[in-house]
């Protein structure tokens, strides 16, 4: 197991990463505080990402169709589907995210996490110059959300 990363509220701990998978994956826990959410709607180009719920439960947006995830469930994220979570409850969650394949790998987190060391509240253009970087992008507009043409 590798060391927990900080991102504001949230953290993330990498199981395995893509510098030791060859690529194929990515494989991390996520544990979402009470009622914290990810700060930018986004969708992801090059990879697929499928979440299993651990404990607690976490609301999942994809497109415009909210799905909880709770202990013991599971959900697909196909690359280019607009997607962001929030936990909507009063209880800490935790989640498995496996990202196939693997192309972040801790180095994303650490550069978000950077962003909050100062500052509560970090600069979202900030984030989303670095999310851009790793092939996630941004979605600032409702009429984004509609599903993009993956990369593959």
């Amino acid at each position: 197991m590798h060391e927990t990363i900080r991102v504001g509220e949230m953290s993330v701990t990498f199981l395995k990463t893509r510098h030791e998978t060859g690529g194929a994956f990515d494989l991390f826990e996520l544990t979402i505080p009470a009622l914290a959410r990810v700060p930018l709607p986004h969708l992801h180009r090059k990879y697929d990402e499928t979440i299993f719920g651990v404990d607690g439960a976490v609301t999942w947006t994809l497109v415009d169709k909210p799905t909880e995830v709770r202990r013991g469930t599971t959900l697909f994220i196909p690359r280019g589907t607009p997607h962001f979570y929030a936990n909507l409850t009063h209880t800490a969650a935790r989640i498995l995210c496996l990202q196939t394949p693997g192309l972040m790998g801790p180095e994303y987190y650490l550069e978000i996490a950077a962003l909050f060391r100062d500052n509560r509240h970090p600069n979202l253009a900030g984030i989303g110059a670095i999310m851009s970087r790793y092939g996630v992008v941004p979605i600032t507009q409702k009429e984004d959300l509609a599903p993009i043409q993956p990369e593959r």
